[in-house]
């Protein structure tokens, strides 16, 4: 165990609990072999599993964990968003994870500066300051994933920022809890000057070290030399020698910490202008040596950023979607640099271009140098480029983990220091490495695959290490962690790098701040020369669909039960470990048996039920996984037994869906009756009584669709073109909500709306028998979900006259299930996609005055409609907002009514940003029923909208 000075007593973990519960519920106090594992792991691939995760709401709690650690002597490490790649968010003994109360955020300054909390988002802070201009300085590959906290504390920079706009020069201020408990603020004088008082041994003997230091003429200048390069390895020694202030060097000593000298509950960082017009091109180079040229020469240009990419990272993305089809003919040995120009107008971005174009003027390049401002274009490079380690990593053999390290080589020695690291990986057996990172700062990623399984590997591991430690740290004078931070993996190494006189001084840093030794103890700091070999995380095969994960978190964010029980990356975690227990077979008894059996029991809830498997974790992850897959899977394999009646349900459709009309219309005879508290209480009985099979009855469920609709004869007259409409199952269950002002039901609006668009439109055969079999899909009825949409083909094409005529379908989720299902012929599109190309040229749209919230539903994201979907409520109404990080409601077909708490964590804090609007609008009637009952708004179709918005347009000549 990673322990302080002596090992704490077996029980200090219970007792440590029991002293939480007086002052925070149970359910933040975890201590499960679920959760515990699946929240104990990072992005590292070191594995410790915690014996308590703590959720403290506010400061006030947290301090509270810290002073019963510091009791018991139980060390303590803080996590954020976990994508560190080091090891330093790893522990085995308390954690404390950040989850609701730890996001809140100020912008000030018209923008100039903004505070934000440590679990906010580093891409959440950005789009906060998006309306000023402005942008926070760090930028991370896993901007989109990471916090604020983990940016600030590992001194995370990325792309741009260099060593110019990193936390260490852009902080401005921070709160601070120190492990005993004090809270510093160094925005408040106040604060600062008791402070001073009531630490006057930590704050005098900072200034002490700085003035040590400083006069230490040797040892200053080595610490200016080092920082001059992107350095993260061991503490920030150029706080020592920048202030002399023992407050401004704690505030500066704390960015990079990783958690060991204190906890940020707040930072305020000073903002940078973030140029509006962007170009980028990808340059091929015919070897290392001239890429590394470029590099240098571009140094002085008037570059946003250079990122550089072996052949061995482009031949890893040189198949994906979008990318130049130039990439696979690239010889062995090119190189490509991926260079961003940015500008405040086209005009500077022009200009900047130029320059960059004069300096290719005199290298030799493979193709010419082309920009692109094309915007789909310029984020597909960069997407690809911050997925290089995933992707690679997804190439791997299954079973082995993926290495990357991240150092720093002085620029002027770029090209010296690639070939050395290259040399190096081939002599110890890893040619498959490949080499990218920020050129400009003579910042590289070296990626390669690892198995620590067979015997020597990791000695051959180890080997490397200590070669490259000595390569770079010491022949070359560079970082051995420029970005990622020292964590476990790099600690070993720290003295190496740093030498022995700064070394002893980054440990009597650590006394004065943490004399016990119980913050993270290990990462930065640790005597321990082999820990960069321990702890190593398994990652067994488990399913073809996720062998391929890495771990990396990019996925969590979107996650609608991320705040309630896994995330995508959690839900592997978890498979793989039950994957590796049951392939013990027979030797698998006692403990590790029982443990086995809790994991599958708590994970039917944790990892299945609470699943909605929207595959929006596809969307982030760099090579596609959607864990909602692997968990569609385990379904089929338990619900097996339920497949005749699922072939039953689906056979006799029609009959399902009248009695859920019927069930509908009871329900509003008890609302009548009982009223909505009354009712409520019943149906929660009757849904708890039956282990929830019975759905849960909610205030915003609606009233029953009037389906004859659907038997009323078209407008025809010869002269009209022809639309199929096929309204999904769930329209022609849900009607329009109740106490709703928009009193019609989907295919009312939709029917009346193509007639108003000039369609003669055509419903398919039995209707009411019809589904794509998305239904079944999600229950894990493969068969039946097959059978289901072959019905359907076969209708659509006899409706469409085998795909003369456009398909309208009005649920967006329906439509994504039907791709690749359906006969190629068939063009079905849902209402948005539908709106922009056969009804908005047909109409006239006057924007409504009304402020209203669009849900861009996680098929939309999918399908790619998101922009276009608000472009659509933006030309019908006067305001329209887009509720932040809102992604999936959760609602996911029925788990909003069978298990709702899903769908009120997705949609936590929904009603706040939308209160002031008049409706919100999607494009999924499921998810409306949800979005209401969470946004204290009515959601309805966005085709209603479009329906009030508009009126037929006038012919030429024709008169009001």
């Amino acid at each position: 165990m990673s322990a302080a000075t002596t090992a704490p007593a077996a029980d200090a973990w219970q007792a440590l609990k029991q002293e939480l519960l007086a002052i925070m519920p149970a359910e933040r106090l975890i201590d499960d072999p679920l959760r515990t594992l699946t929240y104990g792991t990072d992005a590292s691939f070191y594995r410790l599993i915690p014996k308590l995760v703590v959720r403290p709401a506010d400061e006030d709690e947290l301090m509270a964990v810290l002073a019963g650690c510091r009791r018991r002597g139980l060390p303590v490490t803080f996590r954020a968003a976990g994508t560190s790649l080091s090891g330093q968010a790893v522990t085995d003994s308390v954690l404390i994870q950040l989850r609701e109360g730890w996001r809140g955020h100020e912008v000030l300054d018209n923008g100039r500066s903004i505070r934000l909390q440590p679990g906010v988002i580093g891409a959440r802070a950005n789009q906060l300051l998006a309306p000023f201009g402005r942008k926070i300085g760090p930028d991370p590959a896993s901007i989109n994933s990471c916090m604020v906290g983990g940016i600030a504390a590992n001194n995370a920079s990325g792309m741009c920022c260099g060593t110019a706009q990193n936390s260490y020069r852009t902080v401005r201020d921070m709160r601070v809890i120190l492990a005993d408990g004090t809270r510093l603020d160094t925005a408040d004088p106040a604060s600062r000057e008791a402070f001073r008082r009531s630490h006057a041994e930590l704050v005098e003997g900072l200034e002490c070290l700085s003035a040590e230091t400083r006069a230490n003429a040797a040892l200053a200048e080595k610490i200016r030399h080092k920082y001059r390069l992107k350095n993260t390895t061991g503490y920030a020694l150029n706080s020592l020698v920048d202030f002399d202030d023992g407050i401004e060097i704690l505030k500066h000593l704390m960015i990079g910490s990783e958690g060991t000298l204190g906890f940020i509950s707040t930072i305020t960082y000073d903002t940078v202008i973030d140029e509006p017009h962007k170009a980028a091109a990808l340059v091929f180079l015919p070897d290392m040596a001239t890429t590394c040229r470029a590099t240098i020469a571009l140094k002085p240009a008037p570059v946003s950023a250079v990122e550089l990419m072996d052949r061995a990272a482009l031949r890893s993305v040189e198949n994906r979607p979008g990318m130049p089809e130039g990439l696979k003919r690239l010889p062995e040995g090119a190189a490509a640099l991926l260079i961003d120009v940015r500008g405040n107008d086209e005009a500077e971005l022009q200009a900047r271009l130029e320059a960059v174009q004069a300096i290719f003027e005199g290298i030799h390049t493979l193709e010419p140098v082309t920009f692109t401002r094309e915007k789909g274009l310029y984020e597909l490079y960069w997407k690809i480029r911050k997925g290089l380690f995933p992707a690679v990593g997804a190439v791997r053999d299954t079973g082995t983990t993926v290495i990357i390290e991240d150092v720093a080589f002085p620029i002027e020695r770029l090209d010296e220091g690639v070939l050395a690291l290259t040399d190096a990986f081939h002599r110890h057996g890893y040619p498959e490495a490949i080499l990218f990172g920020h050129a400009l700062e003579g910042n590289l990623h070296f990626v390669f695959p690892q198995g620590f399984e067979k015997p020597g590997e990791v000695e051959r591991y180890q080997a490397l290490m200590d070669e490259v430690a000595q390569l770079v740290g010491v022949e070359y004078g560079g970082s051995l962690k420029a970005e990622h931070g020292t964590g476990r993996n790099m600690a070993p190494y720290v003295e190496l790098e740093w030498g022995p006189e700064a070394y002893a001084l980054m440990w009597r840093i650590k006394a004065l701040f943490d004399p016990e030794n119980l913050l993270n103890p290990d990462v930065i700091l640790s005597r321990n020369p082999t820990l960069h070999l321990e702890n190593l995380k398994p990652l067994p095969a488990a399913d073809p669909i996720v062998d391929k994960c890495i771990e990396c978190g990019f996925c969590e964010h979107v996650c609608p039960s991320r705040d309630l029980t896994l995330t995508p990356r959690q839900r592997i975690v978890a498979a793989r470990e039950m994957a590796r227990l049951e392939a013990m077979g027979t030797s698998l008894a006692g403990e590790e048996a029982e443990r086995l059996e809790r994991l599958r029991e708590d994970y039917r809830y944790a990892g299945d039920e609470t699943c909605a498997v929207d595959g929006l974790c596809a969307t982030q992850c760099p090579v596609g996984i959607n864990t909602g897959e692997l968990i569609r899977e385990m379904r089929r394999e338990r619900l097996a037994p339920h497949a005749d009646m699922a072939r039953r349900v689906g056979r006799h459709f029609s009959g399902t869906t009248r009695l859920a009309r019927g069930m509908l219309n009871l329900a509003g005879v008890g609302r009548a009756v009982l009223g909505e508290k009354g009712l409520s209480k019943v149906s929660g009985g009757i849904t708890r009584v039956s282990g929830g099979k019975v759905p849960q009855w909610v205030p915003t469920l609606p009233k029953a669709a009037p389906v004859r609709v659907l038997k009323r004869k078209p407008a025809t007259d010869g002269v009209r073109e022809k639309v199929v409409y096929f309204p999904s199952c769930a329209t022609r269950v849900f009607g329009a909500g109740h106490g709703d002002g928009e009193r019609r039901s989907i295919m009312e609006i939709t029917l009346s709306l193509l007639e108003k668009a000039g369609f003669e439109v055509i419903v398919p055969e039995m209707p009411g028998h019809l589904c794509c079999g998305m239904a079944f899909q999600s229950k894990g009825q493969f068969d039946e979900a097959t059978h289901k949409a072959r019905e359907l083909n076969r209708e659509l094409l006899v409706a469409s006259q085998n795909g003369r005529y456009p398909i309208l379908s009005d649920t967006s989720p329906c439509v994504l299930h039907m791709q690749g299902r359906l006969d190629e012929r068939l063009t079905v599109q849902e209402p948005v996609a539908f709106a922009h190309e056969h009804l908005l040229p047909r109409l006239d749209v006057t924007p409504l005055d009304e402020r209203v919230a669009v849900h861009v539903t996680c098929s939309s994201t999918h399908m790619g409609l998101g922009e276009r979907m608000v472009a659509l409520a933006r030309a019908c109404a006067r305001e329209v907002v887009v509720p932040a990080e809102i992604t999936c409601c959760g609602f996911a077909g029925d788990k909003g009514l069978v298990t709702p708490e899903l769908n009120a964590s997705a949609l936590k804090g929904l009603a706040e940003q939308v209160g002031e609007c008049d409706a919100g609008y999607s494009n999924s009637r499921t998810c409306e029923i949800g979005l209401s009952l969470h946004g204290g708004i009515p959601y309805r179709s966005i085709l209603s909208l479009l329906d009030r918005a508009s009126r037929k347009r006038k012919e030429a000549g024709e008169t009001a």
